[in-house]
C-alpha cells in the first residue's frame, strides 16, 4: 500500500515537472527584444515556471524544468539551431540553480532575493565566458562566418552581458511578487512531495 502511494506521488511529481517544462515553452515564445541589444537576444519569463519546480520539489527539479523547455522548443520550432538551444539551457541552470540552493538552505524572501541576486550574477558571467570561448566561436563555426576575436569581445560586452543582467533583473522583479503571494501554497506542496 505504502509502496503504491509513493508511485502514484513520483508519477505525479512527474507530470507537474512535464506540465510546467509545458507552460515554460508557452512563456518562452511571449519574448521581446531590448531596443539597444542585438534582435537575437530576447526577454522571455520561461524561468519562472522551473524556479517554481525547483522551490517546490528541489534544485534539480528546476533544472528538469528547464531541459523539457528546451527539448520541447527543437521538436516543436523544427529549430535547425541546437548552439542557441544549448546556450538556452546553460543559461537557465545557471540562474535557477542558485536561487534553490539558498531557498532550500535558508528558506524565506531574504534567499530568494540573495538567490536572484546571484543567480543573475553567476549567469552574466557565466554566459559571457561561454560565448566568448564556445558559443560564438561554434556559432561561427556553424554559420560560416568569419567572427574575428575583436568581433566576439565586442558581442560579449556589449550584447551578451548586459543582456544577461537586464534579464535577470526583469525576471527577479517579476519573481520577488509572485513567490511572496505563493509563499504559503508552495511550502505546503513542498511538505506534500517531502
Amino acid at each position: 500500500m505504502q509502496n503504491t502511494s509513493k508511485q502514484s506521488s513520483g508519477l505525479l511529481k512527474l507530470i507537474i515537472l512535464a506540465l510546467l517544462g509545458t507552460i515554460s515553452l508557452v512563456l518562452f515564445f511571449i519574448n521581446f527584444p531590448l531596443p539597444f541589444l542585438p534582435a537575437y537576444l530576447k526577454i522571455d519569463f520561461s524561468d519562472v515556471p522551473a524556479l517554481m519546480a525547483a522551490l517546490i520539489f528541489s534544485p534539480f527539479a528546476g533544472v528538469i524544468v528547464v531541459g523539457v523547455k528546451n527539448i520541447l522548443y527543437l521538436a516543436v520550432s523544427g529549430a535547425g539551431d541546437p548552439i542557441g538551444v544549448l546556450a538556452n539551457f546553460l543559461a537557465g541552470v545557471m540562474f535557477v540553480l542558485p536561487v534553490s540552493v539558498l531557498y532550500h538552505k535558508f528558506k524565506g524572501v531574504k534567499s530568494i532575493v540573495t538567490g536572484l541576486v546571484a543567480g543573475t550574477i553567476i549567469m552574466a558571467i557565466g554566459m559571457s565566458v561561454l560565448n566568448y570561448f564556445f558559443i560564438l566561436p561554434a556559432y561561427s563555426w556553424f554559420m560560416g562566418w568569419e567572427m574575428t576575436d575583436a568581433v566576439i569581445w565586442t558581442s560579449v560586452f556589449v550584447g551578451v552581458l548586459p543582456f544577461n543582467i537586464i534579464k535577470g533583473i526583469v525576471v527577479a522583479l517579476l519573481f520577488v511578487p509572485i513567490f511572496i503571494k505563493m509563499r504559503s501554497w508552495i511550502e505546503k506542496q513542498q511538505a506534500r512531495f517531502i
